[in-house]
Protein backbone atom coordinates (compact mmCIF):
# COMPACT_ATOMS: atom_id res chain seq x y z
CA UNK A 1 0.00 0.00 0.00
CA UNK A 2 1.24 3.50 -1.03
CA UNK A 3 1.39 5.78 2.34
CA UNK A 4 0.29 9.41 1.83
CA UNK A 5 2.58 12.16 3.30
CA UNK A 6 -0.39 13.31 5.34
CA UNK A 7 -2.79 10.03 6.18
CA UNK A 8 -6.23 9.93 7.88
CA UNK A 9 -6.58 7.46 10.95
CA UNK A 10 -9.77 6.54 12.50
CA UNK A 11 -9.85 5.38 16.40
CA UNK A 12 -12.30 2.26 17.28
CA UNK A 13 -13.12 1.39 20.71
CA UNK A 14 -13.23 -2.29 19.90
CA UNK A 15 -14.98 -3.17 23.16
CA UNK A 16 -17.51 -0.69 22.44
CA UNK A 17 -18.03 -1.63 18.81
CA UNK A 18 -18.27 -5.32 19.12
CA UNK A 19 -20.45 -4.88 21.96
CA UNK A 20 -22.78 -2.37 19.87
CA UNK A 21 -23.31 -4.95 17.31
CA UNK A 22 -23.69 -7.39 19.45
CA UNK A 23 -26.91 -5.50 20.69
CA UNK A 24 -27.78 -4.86 17.22
CA UNK A 25 -27.88 -8.15 16.53
CA UNK A 26 -29.37 -9.88 19.26
CA UNK A 27 -26.61 -11.21 20.14
CA UNK A 28 -24.59 -11.29 23.67
CA UNK A 29 -21.16 -12.09 21.84
CA UNK A 30 -19.42 -10.81 18.65
CA UNK A 31 -16.06 -11.22 17.62
CA UNK A 32 -13.72 -9.71 15.25
CA UNK A 33 -14.33 -11.77 12.36
CA UNK A 34 -17.96 -10.81 12.43
CA UNK A 35 -17.34 -7.02 12.15
CA UNK A 36 -18.83 -6.72 8.66
CA UNK A 37 -16.91 -5.73 5.61
CA UNK A 38 -19.40 -3.43 4.68
CA UNK A 39 -18.34 -1.41 7.48
CA UNK A 40 -14.80 -1.84 6.65
CA UNK A 41 -15.54 -0.64 3.13
CA UNK A 42 -17.01 2.63 4.53
CA UNK A 43 -13.94 3.29 6.44
CA UNK A 44 -11.65 2.90 3.57
CA UNK A 45 -14.35 5.08 1.35
CA UNK A 46 -14.25 7.84 3.66
CA UNK A 47 -10.62 8.06 2.87
CA UNK A 48 -9.01 6.45 6.26
CA UNK A 49 -5.64 4.94 5.75
CA UNK A 50 -5.22 3.75 9.34
CA UNK A 51 -7.74 1.75 11.77
CA UNK A 52 -6.46 2.15 15.14
CA UNK A 53 -8.54 -0.50 16.97
CA UNK A 54 -8.12 0.31 20.85
CA UNK A 55 -8.18 -1.96 23.67
CA UNK A 56 -7.43 -5.92 21.73
CA UNK A 57 -5.23 -7.19 24.20
CA UNK A 58 -5.36 -9.34 27.04
CA UNK A 59 -6.66 -8.00 30.43
CA UNK A 60 -6.66 -9.97 33.85
CA UNK A 61 -8.79 -10.73 36.72
CA UNK A 62 -7.17 -8.23 39.05
CA UNK A 63 -7.17 -5.30 37.28
CA UNK A 64 -11.06 -6.02 36.60
CA UNK A 65 -11.76 -6.23 40.23
CA UNK A 66 -9.91 -2.40 40.47
CA UNK A 67 -12.18 -1.21 38.01
CA UNK A 68 -15.45 -2.48 39.68
CA UNK A 69 -14.90 -1.62 43.05
CA UNK A 70 -12.66 2.03 42.84
CA UNK A 71 -15.19 4.25 44.38
CA UNK A 72 -14.36 7.62 42.22
CA UNK A 73 -14.25 5.40 39.01
CA UNK A 74 -18.04 3.90 39.95
CA UNK A 75 -19.20 7.71 40.52
CA UNK A 76 -18.08 8.55 36.71
CA UNK A 77 -19.29 5.32 35.30
CA UNK A 78 -23.05 5.82 36.60
CA UNK A 79 -23.36 9.12 35.63
CA UNK A 80 -22.89 8.03 32.23
CA UNK A 81 -24.87 4.79 32.92
CA UNK A 82 -27.43 5.36 35.13
CA UNK A 83 -28.72 1.63 35.04
CA UNK A 84 -25.28 0.15 34.97
CA UNK A 85 -24.53 -3.27 35.75
CA UNK A 86 -21.22 -5.16 36.54
CA UNK A 87 -21.47 -6.84 33.17
CA UNK A 88 -20.90 -3.15 31.57
CA UNK A 89 -17.74 -3.06 33.39
CA UNK A 90 -14.72 -4.78 31.69
CA UNK A 91 -11.78 -3.42 33.17
CA UNK A 92 -9.16 -0.79 31.38
CA UNK A 93 -7.58 -2.15 28.12
CA UNK A 94 -3.99 -0.29 28.90
CA UNK A 95 -3.85 -2.62 31.88
CA UNK A 96 -2.13 -5.15 29.62
CA UNK A 97 -1.22 -9.13 30.98
CA UNK A 98 -0.17 -10.24 27.75
CA UNK A 99 0.13 -8.80 24.22
CA UNK A 100 -2.08 -11.25 22.30
CA UNK A 101 -5.70 -10.95 21.44
CA UNK A 102 -8.36 -11.04 24.26
CA UNK A 103 -10.11 -14.06 24.18
CA UNK A 104 -13.63 -11.96 24.40
CA UNK A 105 -12.68 -10.46 21.38
CA UNK A 106 -12.02 -13.96 19.16
CA UNK A 107 -9.64 -16.78 18.79
CA UNK A 108 -5.95 -15.88 18.61
CA UNK A 109 -5.25 -15.74 14.64
CA UNK A 110 -8.60 -12.97 14.60
CA UNK A 111 -6.00 -10.02 14.23
CA UNK A 112 -4.40 -11.56 11.74
CA UNK A 113 -7.59 -12.07 9.66
CA UNK A 114 -8.86 -8.42 10.55
CA UNK A 115 -5.46 -7.01 9.26
CA UNK A 116 -6.31 -9.41 6.09
CA UNK A 117 -9.36 -7.46 5.50
CA UNK A 118 -8.68 -4.50 6.32
CA UNK A 119 -5.46 -4.82 3.86
CA UNK A 120 -7.75 -5.34 0.90
CA UNK A 121 -9.59 -2.32 1.66
CA UNK A 122 -6.24 -0.41 1.49
CA UNK A 123 -6.44 0.21 5.05
CA UNK A 124 -3.45 -0.61 7.61
CA UNK A 125 -4.04 -1.71 10.99
CA UNK A 126 -2.62 0.60 14.62
CA UNK A 127 -3.00 -1.36 17.71
CA UNK A 128 -1.70 -0.14 21.69
CA UNK A 129 1.68 -0.32 22.95
CA UNK A 130 1.78 0.43 26.54
CA UNK A 131 5.01 0.87 27.83
CA UNK A 132 5.06 2.55 31.30
CA UNK A 133 3.25 -0.82 32.99
CA UNK A 134 1.52 -3.66 32.93
CA UNK A 135 -1.39 -4.94 34.90
CA UNK A 136 -1.28 -5.79 38.53
CA UNK A 137 -1.05 -9.91 37.26
CA UNK A 138 0.94 -10.09 34.22
CA UNK A 139 3.09 -12.75 34.53
CA UNK A 140 6.47 -10.92 34.42
CA UNK A 141 5.08 -9.99 38.79
CA UNK A 142 5.96 -13.82 39.38
CA UNK A 143 8.45 -14.34 37.11
CA UNK A 144 10.39 -11.12 36.55
CA UNK A 145 9.80 -9.19 40.20
CA UNK A 146 12.96 -7.35 39.22
CA UNK A 147 11.43 -5.66 36.20
CA UNK A 148 9.21 -3.56 38.53
CA UNK A 149 9.86 -0.46 40.47
CA UNK A 150 9.90 -1.75 44.53
CA UNK A 151 8.80 0.18 47.31
CA UNK A 152 9.42 0.17 51.02
CA UNK A 153 7.23 -0.14 53.74
CA UNK A 154 7.64 3.37 54.94
CA UNK A 155 6.39 4.31 51.26
CA UNK A 156 3.13 2.54 51.10
CA UNK A 157 2.21 3.96 53.85
CA UNK A 158 2.82 7.43 53.36
CA UNK A 159 1.92 6.67 49.62
CA UNK A 160 -0.93 4.38 49.91
CA UNK A 161 -2.28 5.76 46.53
CA UNK A 162 1.13 5.05 44.90
CA UNK A 163 2.33 1.88 46.40
CA UNK A 164 0.93 -1.79 46.55
CA UNK A 165 1.88 -5.10 48.42
CA UNK A 166 1.55 -7.99 46.07
CA UNK A 167 1.76 -11.60 47.24
CA UNK A 168 4.68 -13.43 45.47
CA UNK A 169 6.07 -17.24 45.59
CA UNK A 170 8.81 -16.06 47.77
CA UNK A 171 6.91 -14.23 49.84
CA UNK A 172 5.50 -10.03 50.42
CA UNK A 173 6.86 -6.99 48.45
CA UNK A 174 5.78 -3.88 47.74
CA UNK A 175 5.77 -2.59 44.69
CA UNK A 176 4.72 1.15 42.66
CA UNK A 177 1.89 1.39 40.80
CA UNK A 178 2.32 3.02 37.31
CA UNK A 179 2.00 6.94 37.33
CA UNK A 180 3.27 9.77 35.84
CA UNK A 181 5.11 12.61 37.71
CA UNK A 182 2.16 14.91 38.57
CA UNK A 183 -0.55 12.79 39.53
CA UNK A 184 -1.37 9.43 41.79
CA UNK A 185 -0.91 5.91 40.53
CA UNK A 186 -3.21 3.91 38.46
CA UNK A 187 -4.27 1.43 40.91
CA UNK A 188 -5.13 -1.25 38.64
CA UNK A 189 -1.35 -1.43 37.27
CA UNK A 190 2.38 -1.86 38.08
CA UNK A 191 5.07 0.10 37.42
CA UNK A 192 7.87 -1.14 35.38
CA UNK A 193 11.73 -0.22 35.60
CA UNK A 194 13.40 1.22 33.04
CA UNK A 195 17.11 1.20 34.93
CA UNK A 196 16.85 -2.31 34.60
CA UNK A 197 18.63 -3.59 31.23
CA UNK A 198 16.46 -6.92 31.10
CA UNK A 199 13.26 -4.92 31.15
CA UNK A 200 14.84 -2.72 28.08
CA UNK A 201 15.22 -5.74 26.48
CA UNK A 202 11.74 -7.30 27.18
CA UNK A 203 10.20 -4.79 25.89
CA UNK A 204 11.67 -4.73 22.65
CA UNK A 205 10.91 -8.31 22.94
CA UNK A 206 7.02 -7.24 23.33
CA UNK A 207 7.17 -4.81 20.63
CA UNK A 208 8.60 -7.21 17.76
CA UNK A 209 5.69 -9.54 18.92
CA UNK A 210 3.44 -6.68 18.39
CA UNK A 211 4.52 -5.87 15.13
CA UNK A 212 4.03 -9.33 13.84
CA UNK A 213 0.32 -8.95 14.60
CA UNK A 214 -0.29 -5.08 13.09
CA UNK A 215 1.09 -2.23 11.06
CA UNK A 216 1.89 0.48 13.53
CA UNK A 217 1.64 1.60 17.43
CA UNK A 218 0.26 4.13 19.46
CA UNK A 219 2.16 4.06 22.32
CA UNK A 220 0.48 4.66 25.16
CA UNK A 221 1.84 7.81 27.30
CA UNK A 222 5.35 7.38 25.64
CA UNK A 223 6.91 10.07 27.29
CA UNK A 224 7.29 8.45 30.56
CA UNK A 225 9.76 6.25 29.86
CA UNK A 226 12.17 9.25 28.60
CA UNK A 227 15.34 9.03 31.37
CA UNK A 228 14.78 12.78 32.53
CA UNK A 229 10.60 11.75 32.89
CA UNK A 230 11.83 8.61 34.99
CA UNK A 231 14.54 10.10 36.89
CA UNK A 232 11.47 13.08 38.13
CA UNK A 233 8.86 10.77 38.42
CA UNK A 234 11.26 7.50 40.19
CA UNK A 235 14.62 9.52 40.76
CA UNK A 236 16.54 6.68 38.66
CA UNK A 237 19.20 6.92 35.78
CA UNK A 238 17.93 5.09 33.04
CA UNK A 239 19.21 4.80 29.33
CA UNK A 240 17.18 5.79 26.67
CA UNK A 241 14.76 3.02 25.04
CA UNK A 242 12.83 4.80 21.92
CA UNK A 243 15.82 4.88 19.81
CA UNK A 244 17.01 1.56 20.00
CA UNK A 245 13.30 0.02 20.49
CA UNK A 246 12.47 1.88 17.35
CA UNK A 247 15.55 0.74 15.25
CA UNK A 248 15.53 -2.64 16.04
CA UNK A 249 11.67 -3.17 15.23
CA UNK A 250 11.92 -1.14 11.86
CA UNK A 251 14.80 -3.08 11.18
CA UNK A 252 12.80 -6.14 11.23
CA UNK A 253 9.73 -4.20 10.25
CA UNK A 254 11.27 -1.64 8.15
CA UNK A 255 7.30 0.11 7.29
CA UNK A 256 6.48 -0.04 11.13
CA UNK A 257 4.93 2.80 11.83
CA UNK A 258 5.42 4.61 15.73
CA UNK A 259 2.90 7.03 17.00
CA UNK A 260 3.51 8.40 20.64
CA UNK A 261 0.89 9.73 23.02
CA UNK A 262 2.76 12.48 24.36
CA UNK A 263 2.24 16.25 26.33
CA UNK A 264 4.38 18.61 28.38
CA UNK A 265 6.20 20.16 25.05
CA UNK A 266 8.24 16.95 24.61
CA UNK A 267 6.60 15.97 21.10
CA UNK A 268 9.74 17.40 19.37
CA UNK A 269 12.03 15.27 21.25
CA UNK A 270 10.34 11.77 20.55
CA UNK A 271 10.49 12.72 17.06
CA UNK A 272 14.05 12.93 17.31
CA UNK A 273 14.27 9.73 19.23
CA UNK A 274 12.54 8.27 15.74
CA UNK A 275 8.38 8.39 16.17
CA UNK A 276 7.14 8.78 12.97
CA UNK A 277 4.22 11.01 14.39
CA UNK A 278 3.65 12.66 18.19
CA UNK A 279 0.11 14.07 19.68
CA UNK A 280 -0.60 17.84 19.13
CA UNK A 281 -1.95 18.62 22.54
CA UNK A 282 -0.08 21.61 21.81
CA UNK A 283 -2.56 22.83 18.95
CA UNK A 284 -5.69 21.36 20.35
CA UNK A 285 -5.47 23.33 23.72
CA UNK A 286 -5.11 26.40 21.60
CA UNK A 287 -7.83 26.03 19.35
CA UNK A 288 -9.86 25.40 22.56
CA UNK A 289 -9.27 28.33 24.01
CA UNK A 290 -10.42 30.19 21.21
CA UNK A 291 -7.30 32.67 20.57
CA UNK A 292 -6.32 32.75 16.78
CA UNK A 293 -3.08 34.14 17.26
CA UNK A 294 -1.28 31.01 19.12
CA UNK A 295 -2.77 29.15 16.64
CA UNK A 296 -1.10 31.27 13.81
CA UNK A 297 2.40 31.17 15.87
CA UNK A 298 1.64 26.79 16.42
CA UNK A 299 1.76 26.67 12.78
CA UNK A 300 4.92 28.81 12.19
CA UNK A 301 6.56 25.49 13.20
CA UNK A 302 8.77 24.11 11.16
CA UNK A 303 7.65 21.72 8.68
CA UNK A 304 9.41 18.93 9.41
CA UNK A 305 7.64 18.82 12.73
CA UNK A 306 4.29 19.90 11.66
CA UNK A 307 4.50 16.77 8.77
CA UNK A 308 4.77 14.52 11.80
CA UNK A 309 2.36 15.75 14.29
CA UNK A 310 -1.02 14.17 14.98
CA UNK A 311 -3.93 16.59 14.76
CA UNK A 312 -6.65 15.93 16.11
CA UNK A 313 -10.13 17.33 18.11
CA UNK A 314 -10.88 14.28 20.35
CA UNK A 315 -9.83 10.72 21.03
CA UNK A 316 -10.78 8.58 24.10
CA UNK A 317 -8.37 10.42 26.09
CA UNK A 318 -10.33 14.00 25.63
CA UNK A 319 -13.61 15.52 25.89
CA UNK A 320 -16.13 14.77 22.62
CA UNK A 321 -15.58 17.62 20.64
CA UNK A 322 -19.03 18.19 19.97
CA UNK A 323 -19.07 18.50 24.17
CA UNK A 324 -16.16 20.68 24.30
CA UNK A 325 -16.65 23.49 21.18
CA UNK A 326 -20.19 24.93 20.36
CA UNK A 327 -21.19 24.22 16.74
CA UNK A 328 -19.86 26.48 15.07
CA UNK A 329 -16.42 27.07 16.60
CA UNK A 330 -16.61 23.33 16.21
CA UNK A 331 -16.31 23.10 12.44
CA UNK A 332 -13.78 26.47 12.17
CA UNK A 333 -11.91 24.16 14.63
CA UNK A 334 -11.83 21.34 12.25
CA UNK A 335 -11.20 22.85 9.22
CA UNK A 336 -7.60 24.33 10.76
CA UNK A 337 -6.65 21.24 12.55
CA UNK A 338 -7.59 18.57 9.84
CA UNK A 339 -6.73 20.77 6.74
CA UNK A 340 -3.19 21.33 7.72
CA UNK A 341 -0.08 19.43 7.70
CA UNK A 342 0.49 16.15 9.77
CA UNK A 343 -2.03 13.18 10.74
CA UNK A 344 -5.54 13.51 10.61
CA UNK A 345 -6.87 11.94 13.87
CA UNK A 346 -10.77 11.36 14.33
CA UNK A 347 -12.21 9.38 16.97
CA UNK A 348 -15.73 6.89 16.77
CA UNK A 349 -18.44 9.03 17.20
CA UNK A 350 -16.97 12.22 16.28
CA UNK A 351 -18.35 13.16 12.94
CA UNK A 352 -21.91 11.71 14.08
CA UNK A 353 -21.57 14.38 17.40
CA UNK A 354 -21.30 12.33 19.89
CA UNK A 355 -21.21 13.95 23.42
CA UNK A 356 -20.59 11.64 26.40
CA UNK A 357 -16.78 10.61 26.62
CA UNK A 358 -16.99 6.56 27.60
CA UNK A 359 -14.54 5.47 30.07
CA UNK A 360 -11.88 3.16 28.60
CA UNK A 361 -13.09 0.65 31.70
CA UNK A 362 -16.49 0.43 30.14
CA UNK A 363 -17.85 -2.02 27.24
CA UNK A 364 -21.03 -0.23 26.92
CA UNK A 365 -21.86 3.38 26.22
CA UNK A 366 -25.45 5.18 26.25
CA UNK A 367 -27.67 5.83 23.25
CA UNK A 368 -27.45 9.31 21.74
CA UNK A 369 -29.12 10.68 18.15
CA UNK A 370 -26.74 11.59 15.51
CA UNK A 371 -26.62 15.42 14.50
CA UNK A 372 -27.32 15.56 10.89
CA UNK A 373 -25.74 18.66 9.92
CA UNK A 374 -22.62 17.89 11.61
CA UNK A 375 -22.34 14.21 9.87
CA UNK A 376 -23.02 16.75 6.38
CA UNK A 377 -19.97 18.98 7.51
CA UNK A 378 -17.34 15.97 8.26
CA UNK A 379 -18.74 14.53 5.12
CA UNK A 380 -17.43 17.43 2.67
CA UNK A 381 -14.48 17.92 4.83
CA UNK A 382 -13.50 13.66 4.58
CA UNK A 383 -13.74 14.31 1.18
CA UNK A 384 -11.02 17.09 1.12
CA UNK A 385 -8.74 14.95 2.44
CA UNK A 386 -9.12 12.32 -0.30
CA UNK A 387 -7.79 15.37 -2.75
CA UNK A 388 -4.02 14.82 -3.41
CA UNK A 389 -3.21 18.37 -2.44
CA UNK A 390 -4.21 17.56 0.89
CA UNK A 391 -2.95 13.75 1.42
CA UNK A 392 0.94 14.55 -0.50
CA UNK A 393 0.63 18.22 -1.88
CA UNK A 394 2.72 21.07 -1.00
CA UNK A 395 1.59 23.48 2.17
CA UNK A 396 2.28 27.31 3.12
CA UNK A 397 0.78 29.47 5.76
CA UNK A 398 0.06 32.55 4.26
CA UNK A 399 0.09 36.18 5.68
CA UNK A 400 -3.02 38.47 5.86
CA UNK A 401 -3.22 41.97 4.57
CA UNK A 402 -3.41 43.92 6.78
CA UNK A 403 -2.21 41.80 9.66
CA UNK A 404 -5.12 40.11 11.65
CA UNK A 405 -5.29 38.77 14.37
CA UNK A 406 -8.38 36.73 13.70
CA UNK A 407 -7.74 35.02 10.12
CA UNK A 408 -5.80 32.15 9.40
CA UNK A 409 -4.88 31.09 5.51
CA UNK A 410 -3.03 28.73 4.39
CA UNK A 411 -2.76 27.20 0.84
CA UNK A 412 -1.64 23.60 -0.67
CA UNK A 413 -0.83 22.96 -3.70
CA UNK A 414 -0.02 19.82 -6.19
CA UNK A 415 0.19 18.96 -9.70
CA UNK A 416 -1.23 21.87 -10.77
CA UNK A 417 -4.17 21.69 -8.06
CA UNK A 418 -4.16 24.55 -5.80
CA UNK A 419 -6.82 25.08 -2.69
CA UNK A 420 -6.87 28.04 -0.36
CA UNK A 421 -8.26 27.53 3.42
CA UNK A 422 -9.19 30.71 5.08
CA UNK A 423 -10.59 31.14 8.74
CA UNK A 424 -11.91 33.59 10.75
CA UNK A 425 -11.05 32.32 14.63
CA UNK A 426 -13.31 34.51 16.49
CA UNK A 427 -16.77 35.36 17.36
CA UNK A 428 -16.95 38.91 15.82
CA UNK A 429 -17.00 39.31 11.84
CA UNK A 430 -13.06 40.04 9.88
CA UNK A 431 -11.89 41.32 7.22
CA UNK A 432 -8.70 41.14 5.45
CA UNK A 433 -6.81 40.59 2.18
CA UNK A 434 -4.91 37.34 1.65
CA UNK A 435 -2.20 37.81 -1.41
CA UNK A 436 -2.23 34.53 -3.18
CA UNK A 437 1.58 32.61 -3.53
CA UNK A 438 1.02 31.47 -7.52
CA UNK A 439 2.27 34.48 -9.40
CA UNK A 440 1.11 32.69 -12.70
CA UNK A 441 -2.62 33.51 -12.29
CA UNK A 442 -1.39 37.19 -12.56
CA UNK A 443 -3.50 37.36 -16.11
CA UNK A 444 -5.98 35.24 -16.19
CA UNK A 445 -9.63 35.05 -14.74
CA UNK A 446 -9.37 32.74 -11.63
CA UNK A 447 -12.52 30.47 -10.17
CA UNK A 448 -12.87 29.87 -6.41
CA UNK A 449 -15.34 27.40 -5.43
CA UNK A 450 -15.40 26.61 -1.58
CA UNK A 451 -15.75 22.65 -1.60
CA UNK A 452 -16.29 22.79 2.37
CA UNK A 453 -19.29 25.21 1.56
CA UNK A 454 -21.53 27.13 -1.28
CA UNK A 455 -19.44 30.01 -1.85
CA UNK A 456 -18.49 30.09 -5.50
CA UNK A 457 -17.12 33.34 -7.38
CA UNK A 458 -15.04 34.58 -10.02
CA UNK A 459 -11.81 36.83 -10.23
CA UNK A 460 -9.32 38.53 -11.81
CA UNK A 461 -6.28 36.86 -10.77
CA UNK A 462 -3.52 40.01 -11.00
CA UNK A 463 -5.94 41.56 -7.99
CA UNK A 464 -5.79 37.76 -6.20
CA UNK A 465 -1.63 38.27 -6.20
CA UNK A 466 -1.80 42.07 -5.06
CA UNK A 467 -3.44 43.52 -3.06
CA UNK A 468 -5.47 39.76 -2.74
CA UNK A 469 -8.14 37.90 -2.21
CA UNK A 470 -10.86 40.32 -0.24
CA UNK A 471 -12.28 37.87 2.73
CA UNK A 472 -15.52 39.16 4.85
CA UNK A 473 -15.93 36.29 7.33
CA UNK A 474 -18.64 36.00 9.55
CA UNK A 475 -17.74 34.82 13.60
CA UNK A 476 -16.21 31.24 13.00
CA UNK A 477 -16.80 31.52 9.25
CA UNK A 478 -14.45 29.60 7.04
CA UNK A 479 -13.69 28.80 3.05
CA UNK A 480 -12.19 26.08 1.27
CA UNK A 481 -11.48 27.22 -2.26
CA UNK A 482 -10.36 25.47 -4.99
CA UNK A 483 -8.15 27.90 -6.90
CA UNK A 484 -8.82 27.44 -10.67
CA UNK A 485 -7.27 29.68 -12.90
CA UNK A 486 -7.89 29.43 -16.87
CA UNK A 487 -11.21 31.48 -17.78
CA UNK A 488 -11.77 34.71 -19.85
CA UNK A 489 -11.61 37.66 -17.90
CA UNK A 490 -14.77 39.32 -19.61
CA UNK A 491 -16.43 36.04 -17.56
CA UNK A 492 -17.72 38.25 -15.13
CA UNK A 493 -17.58 37.74 -11.13
CA UNK A 494 -20.05 36.81 -8.16
CA UNK A 495 -19.59 37.61 -4.93
CA UNK A 496 -18.11 35.51 -2.42
CA UNK A 497 -20.56 34.39 -0.09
Amino acid sequence: MNAPRYPSLYEVNTRLLLRRLAREAGRNRITLDEIPDARLTRLAGCGFDWAYFMGVWKTGEAGLRVSRSNEQWLGGYRSLLPDLRSEDICGSGFAVTDYSLHPDLGDPDALGRLRDRLHRQGVRLMLDFVPNHTALDHPWVRDHTDYYIHGTEDEIASQPQNFTQVDLPVGQAVLAHGKDPYFDGWPDTLQLDYGNPRLQEAMIGELRRIAGQCDGVRCDMAMLVLPEVFRQTWGRETEPFWPRAIREVKEEQPGFVFMAEVYWDLEWALQQQGFDYTYDKRLYDRLQSRQARPVREHLRADLEYQQKSVRFLENHDEPRAAATFPPDVHRAAAVIAYLCPGIRFFYEGQVAGRRKRVSVHLCREPEEPADPALEEFYRRLLGCLQLAAFRDGGWRLLECNPSHDSVIAFAWEREGRRYLVAVNYAPDRSQCRVPLPWTDIAEKSVRLRDIVGAAQCDRDGGTLVSPGLLLDLPGWGYHAFEVAAGRDPSSGTAPAQ
